[in-house]
């Protein structure tokens, strides 16, 4: 008769995140550096006045093309104050969106791997823009936001320290933090017919 003994090492799954596959990911990236290069894409298109919608249907990456199981759809649009019909939030209130979603996500994995259970995370991310610069009436205020403040609020199974931690692990590993924060290269083609 044998007996089972479990590793108390071993890493469960957590918070809704499936820990040993993502641990198992981590080591077969590492053996394929390759594996890791992801380009996603977005199809827009115009509805009516600022009212737009984005489709994010296929993206590349893990060696191949890849699909969502269903297409994602984001609707974008300006409030009625801005001559817009609120048909959804703004292009920035979508950075802000996209900032928040990223850092969360990675404290949510982080978490994870670490073992803590979160019992909860809140964010508050704002961000401040003088229209005078989109409207072109003044040349030296910026089109974009002139800074952006988060917090993020963290409860779980861990001393306040470790939660904190967690979350500037999040950051120093964000993709949208890194993109606002050092920039990244833009071009833009017009195709008119």
């Amino acid at each position: 008769m044998t007996t089972e003994t479990k590793d108390k090492n071993a890493k469960v799954a957590v918070n809704g995140v499936d820990v040993p596959t993502l641990v198992a990911t981590l080591g077969v990236v590492d053996g394929n550096r390759d594996l890791a290069k992801f380009t996603f894409k977005a199809k827009g298109s115009w509805v009516a006045g600022t009212h737009s919608k984005t489709e994010f249907t296929t993206f590349y990456g893990a060696g191949g093309e890849q699909a969502h199981d269903v297409t994602q759809v984001v609707n974008a649009d300006h409030p009625k104050v801005l001559v817009g019909g609120d048909n959804g939030p703004t292009p920035v209130e979508l950075v802000l969106a996209a900032l928040s979603s990223c850092i969360t996500a990675g404290i949510g994995n982080i978490a994870s791997i670490r073992q803590v259970k979160l019992h909860s995370v809140e964010t508050v991310i704002e961000g401040d823009i003088d229209l005078v610069g989109i409207f072109g009436m003044d040349k030296t205020v910026r089109n974009g936001f002139g800074g952006i403040r988060a917090t993020f609020k963290i409860k779980g199974d861990a001393p306040d320290e470790e939660l904190e931690k967690i979350v500037q692990q999040s950051v120093a590993r964000s993709a949208v933090f890194d993109i606002l924060t050092n920039g990244v290269p833009v071009t833009v083609a017009a195709i008119a017919n």
